[in-house]
Order: C-alpha cells, then sequence, then structure tokens
C-alpha cells in the first residue's frame, strides 16, 4: 500500500513538472526585408529602401519581448536573396504569418502613407487582410503617416507562400513628410513598435 501511494506521489510530482515546464507554443513571424545587394529597391537622393527595410526589420526583432513570439529575420544583412529562396524558407518554416517591408516612391510628391497587399488566394485570405487591417490602423495610428488602403496583388511572394502574408508599404520616400519620418531613428522605432503591437 506505501509503496502504491508512493508511485501515486511520484507520478503526480512528475505530471505537475511537466505541465509546469511544458513550453508554450509559439507564435512564429517571419519578417522579409525587401530587396538587398545590388537590388537597392526605390530610392532617392542617396536614400535606399533595402537600408531602411533593414533597420525597421532589426527593430522589430530587438524590441519584443514577447516569450510566446518567434520573429525571424528572413534577410540578416545586406545580400540579394531570390524571391524563390525567400519562399522555399518561409514555407519550411511554416510561420503564422509573413510580412514583407517596403517603402515607396511616387512621380505624384502628395502621394503618401502606409498601405498594404495581400493575395486574392482564397485559403489564407481573411487572416491576411485581418492582419493587415490591425497593422495599417496602428501605424497610421501615430499622426505621422497617412491611413491608405489594402490592396490586392500577385506578388511572388504573396502567391506562393503557405500561410497568411503582406506587403507592408511604411511610407513614400517621394514624400517629405512620410521620407522625414521612415528615415529618422524615432519614425522606425515607433513602426516597429507598432508592428510588434499587430502581433499581439
Amino acid at each position: 500500500m506505501k509503496t502504491k501511494i508512493k508511485f501515486l506521489v511520484v507520478l503526480s510530482l512528475v505530471v505537475f513538472a511537466f505541465m509546469a515546464f511544458k513550453p508554450v507554443d509559439k507564435k512564429i513571424v517571419v519578417i522579409d526585408a525587401g530587396h538587398g545587394g545590388d537590388d537597392f529597391g526605390a530610392s532617392l537622393n542617396g536614400l535606399q529602401e533595402k537600408i531602411i527595410v533593414e533597420t525597421i526589420a532589426k527593430k522589430i526583432k530587438a524590441q519584443n519581448k514577447n516569450e510566446n513570439l518567434e520573429i525571424v529575420l528572413l534577410r540578416e544583412g545586406d545580400h540579394f536573396m531570390e524571391l524563390s529562396e525567400r519562399v522555399s524558407i518561409i514555407n519550411n518554416l511554416k510561420p503564422d504569418l509573413v510580412i514583407s517591408l517596403h517603402v515607396s516612391v511616387n512621380p505624384n510628391n502628395k502621394t503618401n502613407g502606409v498601405q498594404a497587399f495581400i493575395s486574392s488566394k482564397k485559403t489564407f485570405y481573411d487572416q491576411s487582410k485581418e492582419m493587415a487591417e490591425s497593422m495599417i490602423d496602428n501605424i497610421a495610428a501615430t499622426g505621422n503617416l497617412a491611413k491608405r488602403r489594402i490592396s490586392e496583388a500577385p506578388f511572388y511572394i504573396l502567391k506562393n507562400s503557405e500561410c497568411p502574408s503582406m506587403f507592408l508599404e511604411m511610407g513614400f520616400l517621394s514624400n517629405e513628410n512620410d521620407r522625414s519620418y521612415i528615415t529618422s531613428e524615432k519614425g522606425q522605432d515607433e513602426i516597429a513598435t507598432k508592428i510588434l503591437e499587430s502581433l499581439k
């Protein structure tokens, strides 16, 4: 009888320990800093999209203090990556979300604001749209970037990623206000913070 009681006590302790230290399922979010290497992306007066988006991507990872959220940077460093390579890494990771970071230019220097593109693919359409709406609302809430719309686009990463995904355009280098904000440390820190807030 004593042996049976002892066994039950040990078993209970093992079960308790397992429950107490069982790792929580982490949310994995891939941050894709667009362009890189010889592909500068949008550029104006020496400012390059590839550098701006890589800087913000690194800030998102550095600011993340949520133990249940893992931020994976697709491009760390200034090097070129094929779109097929990016998608291959994404689909091997099986993340909960992919955010491809970009900035833009427009011949009309009054065009401004933050916008998002998602795939028309029905599988992840609702999740992608919901996350994109949250992201745009949060970033625009700072009052520094106007809120633009969510559009559908046949971009390679959006079409081929087997998870919810979005292209997040964080302003226009051709607009004086946007340019000042997205190239400043304060602006980049705020954008990173707002993206993280949207992932909670």
